[in-house]
């Protein structure tokens, strides 16, 4: 991990889509912390040691869905910005502070969409 580079959880339950989607933010220069599902994001959100500046969840997560895991992140961390991914991207609303990015989505898409809300928090 690099010193000053920003740290997003990354939660995913699709191993693939996962692992690029963390190689991409990786090039990108972020460092990455990885959940396959809710039960592994909240480790990580759990530990108040673990700093953490963005949260990009897929909406559609077994168990726990994406709005659910946002709910119960924002009473852990409630500044935590959060980023939802979704394939039905335009008829999702989210509450204030959260955004959301269109899957499929591009490198350059990625790139600033997380910069963006990174720079607004």
């Amino acid at each position: 991990m690099s010193a000053n580079a920003s740290i997003i959880l990354v939660v995913e339950d699709d191993a693939i889509v996962r692992m690029l989607i963390v190689d991409v933010l990786e090039e990108l220069e972020f460092n990455v912390l990885e959940a396959d599902g809710s039960d592994q994001a909240l480790l990580f959100l759990n530990d108040q040691a673990q700093h953490i500046d963005l949260m990009m969840t897929d909406v559609g997560l077994p168990v726990m869905d994406g709005r659910e895991l946002a709910t119960l992140a924002r009473t852990l961390r409630p500044a935590l910005p959060i980023l939802f991914a979704s394939g039905y991207a335009e008829s999702i609303d989210v509450p204030a502070g959260m955004h959301v990015i269109g899957k499929p989505f591009s490198i350059d898409q990625l790139r600033d969409k997380v910069k963006g809300i990174l720079q607004c928090s």
